[in-house]
């Protein structure tokens, strides 16, 4: 008697921890794809659907934390650079600094060469 009781709630257990699922922190669309296919190929194509997802990422959050995840405004910020719209992508490398204080020791190298 006593072990039927204790596995039966023990299952109880294990089924209500399973029940409880955690809304991501992020809400990242395609973008990890995007850049990807982009690395791979580099053609005008991916490119362009790489920048339009990331555009999509810093501008419709979704996640439970309702900011720009980690690293996303300084890949944008970067590809819009190396398309020609240098101070869209520094504001956008600014603001990656500003979001995660930790990544300025990295970003704010890539922004001095940028200014120059």
């Amino acid at each position: 008697m006593r072990k039927s009781l204790f596995g039966a709630i023990v299952g109880v257990m294990m089924l209500s921890s399973c029940g409880s699922v955690q809304p991501p922190l992020y809400s990242w669309y395609d973008a990890e794809d995007a850049s990807y296919r982009y690395t791979k190929r580099l053609t005008e194509q991916e490119k362009a659907e790489a920048m339009a997802q990331y555009k999509k990422v810093i501008e419709k959050q979704k996640g439970s934390r309702a900011t720009v995840p980690p690293g996303a405004c300084a890949e944008y910020g970067y590809m819009l650079v190396k398309a020609g719209k240098k101070e869209e992508g520094l504001a956008l490398l600014k603001k990656e600094m500003e979001l995660y204080p930790e990544s300025k020791t990295f970003i704010s190298r890539i922004v001095n060469q940028l200014d120059k």
